[in-house]
């Protein structure tokens, strides 16, 4: 009994070690953090109960038990999006519409829990907001063929086993969801943290010149849960100042963060969690922000439920 026992604890440390990159596999199937967390818990308890060392590796079991549980989280028709996957772009000062849901929603993750620290130069750009929208596209084995394949580099046997089925079928379908997906941007390694400090400053400063003059000019701007979104430089700079006039951001302080391997923000208003701001940034600039009016991300990203002089933090 106890020699079993010191084989579970073993096991359950081994479990661990893989964690980060399961759950990082798991939200780009997924498209939820809070998705692929509860993926990955259940595929634990699920090796806990079936994995032998007869059975070969542990880590292809995880992987092979992990895929069988988001291909049934994914039998249902409905996939998460973007804003701009939804629908046309909104004119200043058109009504911001009905919210929808949050399983509509392309959620962010922070990159502690998904990504690698020793891979971060290969895999940031796709776990960004774009990249991981663009999947869920694909029918869910195409899907988790191509992040196997092209993100976690398994080769097309390694591939093959893991799903069931034979290599010509792995690269055919690997093939077709290449076609589909549109080619991914190289993300700086380097963050420009001289333009991340004149963000923070315009933006609690609501100072609409610098902010816009951050913006590329086809930048895009989102407010989940809203379908509402915005384009250009231009139609950014109306909505500001007319928020302006309003003081409806009057009081925000931001607090850093990283989020599907860009730059974001926890912000405050008046000291209380108002939203999730990620930014997508490329040769100096802010070609997207994407802010989620959920405080209930605040604890899944450590953020402090309040930013005061003593700050207290969500259990």
């Amino acid at each position: 009994m106890g020699d079993r026992a010191a084989d579970r604890g073993e096991s359950a440390h081994d479990f661990e070690r893989h964690r980060v990159e399961l759950t990082g596999y798991c939200y780009r199937m997924l498209g939820s953090g809070f998705e692929a967390e509860d993926a990955v818990q259940e595929t634990f308890v699920r090796a806990w109960r079936t994995y032998e060392p007869v059975r070969g590796p542990l880590r292809p079991w995880l992987f092979h038990l992990a895929t069988n549980i988001c291909l049934d989280m994914l039998r249902g028709p409905q996939r998460r999006a973007r804003a701009m996957d939804l629908v046309p772009d909104a004119i200043p000062g058109a009504d911001l519409g009905v919210p929808l849901p949050p399983d509509r929603w392309i959620q962010p993750i922070p990159d502690s829990r998904a990504l690698d620290p020793a891979d971060l130069s290969v895999t940031r750009e796709t776990i960004r907001l774009a990249f991981v929208a663009a999947l869920q596209h694909l029918p869910p084995r195409q899907r988790a063929v191509l992040i196997l394949r092209d993100v976690l580099t398994w080769s097309a046997a390694e591939t093959a086993t893991l799903l069931d089925t034979s290599v010509t079928s792995v690269n055919s379908a690997l093939q077709r969801a290449r076609a589909k997906l549109p080619p991914t941007e190289p993300v700086d390694e380097k963050v420009d943290e001289e333009l991340l400090a004149r963000y923070v400053t315009a933006f609690e400063r609501y100072d609409v010149a610098t902010l816009v003059s951050l913006l590329h000019e086809d930048a895009a701007s989102s407010m989940p849960p809203f379908t509402w979104w915005l384009r250009g430089r231009e139609h950014i700079r109306a909505v500001l100042l007319a928020a302006e006039a309003d003081a409806a951001c009057a009081g925000s302080r931001l607090l850093p963060i990283r989020a599907n391997g860009s730059p974001a923000f926890g912000q405050y208003v008046n000291g209380e969690p108002f939203a999730l701001v990620v930014l997508d940034v490329a040769d100096g600039l802010i070609e997207g922000q994407t802010t989620y009016l959920d405080p209930g991300l605040f604890p899944f990203f450590g953020l402090p439920m309040s930013f005061e002089p003593a700050l207290r933090t969500e259990r």
